[in-house]
């Protein structure tokens, strides 16, 4: 990512510059009272949107430090690094907040499908007259990512 955030390299001697960086970053988002934040994943090269989750102070803090992108998952309450059991990982190339604060959108280079049910992306569903429709397929089976 340009400018990268990296606080994963301590000989580079800029981990204060780093730190302080990151706490910009951080403090410039508003969080809601959950202390989430809305989180928009879009692939940077064609910008197809593939999929919404939340985020964390944590979560964002690993993302930059690590370069792959971390969520957190209300259901689980923990930490989900984004591949950790299906291996369809997120690299993150560019970190962006809206005009109000309170969605924040990661451009990312995604390796494998987003979406858990074996799709490209998680928005599938649409109307198509006036019905309810599933407009893509299932790329891999996801008994295969995560059986």
């Amino acid at each position: 990512m340009e400018g990268h955030l990296s606080m994963s390299d301590k000989t580079s001697g800029d981990m204060g510059n780093a730190e302080a960086a990151l706490t910009k970053v951080l403090d410039a988002i508003t969080f809601n009272d959950d202390g989430l934040v809305a989180a928009i994943a879009q692939q940077f090269d064609t910008r197809d949107v593939l999929m919404m989750a939340w985020m964390n102070r944590d979560s964002i803090t690993e993302t930059f430090e690590t370069g792959q992108v971390c969520y957190f998952s209300r259901s689980r309450g923990k930490l989900w690094r984004k591949g950790e059991s299906s291996g369809q990982t997120q690299a993150l190339k560019d970190f962006r907040w809206d005009c109000d604060a309170d969605t924040v959108l990661v451009l990312v280079d995604q390796v494998g499908v987003a979406c858990h049910t074996g799709r490209g992306n998680c928005f599938f569903n649409a109307v198509r007259d006036g019905e309810p429709a599933i407009i893509a397929d299932v790329e891999i089976d996801p008994d295969d990512l995560y059986g």
